[in-house]
């Protein structure tokens, strides 16, 4: 079977929208291209990788610079309910999963995370604000564009719901280990232990991947699979920072630990 039928047979066929398939290549590009720069040294100033050296750069704390980011993409996802007219289940499955998504992230940074010293950068808030943003809108975007057009032969919908409340579980989990690190008034940060993390060092990373796949799975449109290639080399590049970042700081953390994905990778 050619890759061509592979994808006739699981995805929707691409509309005729200039503007998606711009996205799509972008999602990809530039995903990429962030996720490499992680590995060069080169990261988003955030978390314990902010420059607060950096000359000129404007910092807010953690907590506003998180909230920040996430905030207007679960905006849109309540708003797409009334923007956009109902087209079946498929796409009030994916609306309910983007929300979901970003509403979890919101919750998580006023009552769960616990932040150290460091911050976050404005122009970093900004630019991952307006991804998020962006990616959200044109997900939903490329979603109504395929009603209309004909169903995958493959039905994934319910695979993706599945995948995609394991990805959120999974991450909840491991971020809620990271927010026990620390105790109260504690900024240093710890070595992680528990769950996932015996096996890799950025598990919330895995399920994060893992719940954008379930997206995709539900939506099935080129765009959803373009922008979680993207997310998942973006979050590999991070997770290859990441251990660079830890055996740096830790003469006992272990250096055969695989990043992201248990026993591969």
């Amino acid at each position: 079977m050619s890759p061509i039928t592979v994808f006739q047979n699981l995805l929707f066929p691409p509309p005729s929208s200039i503007y998606v398939s711009i996205m799509s290549l972008v999602s990809v590009g530039s995903m990429a291209n962030a996720g490499l720069s992680e590995i060069k040294g080169k990261h988003l100033q955030y978390s314990k990788f902010l420059n607060s050296k950096e000359p000129k750069q404007v910092q807010i704390s953690s907590k506003i610079g998180m909230f920040a980011m996430y905030s207007p993409a679960f905006l849109f996802g309540i708003a797409s309910f009334f923007v956009f007219p109902d087209h079946g289940l498929r796409f009030l499955l994916l609306r309910f999963a983007l929300t979901i998504h970003f509403l979890k992230r919101v919750l998580e940074v006023l009552f769960v995370h616990r932040f150290g010293g460091s911050g976050v950068a404005l122009d970093t808030a900004f630019t991952v604000s307006f991804s998020y943003f962006l990616s959200t809108v044109t997900m939903i975007y490329a979603q109504h564009l395929s009603e209309g057009l004909p169903e995958p032969s493959i039905d994934l919908k319910y695979v993706g719901v599945g995948l995609f409340l394991l990805g959120i579980g999974g991450n909840f989990y491991h971020h809620y280990i990271l927010s026990t690190l620390r105790k109260t008034g504690e900024k240093e940060y710890k070595i992680p232990k528990g769950g996932l993390f015996d096996l890799v060092i950025c598990p919330h990373y895995f399920f994060e991947v893992l719940g954008f796949v379930g997206v995709s799975c539900i939506a099935q449109t080129l765009y959803s699979v373009c922008y979680t290639t993207g997310a998942a080399l973006y979050l590999i590049g991070r997770s290859y920072a990441t251990r660079k970042w830890y055996l740096s700081k830790f003469e006992d953390f272990p250096k055969d630990k695989k990043v992201m994905i248990p026993f591969i990778l």
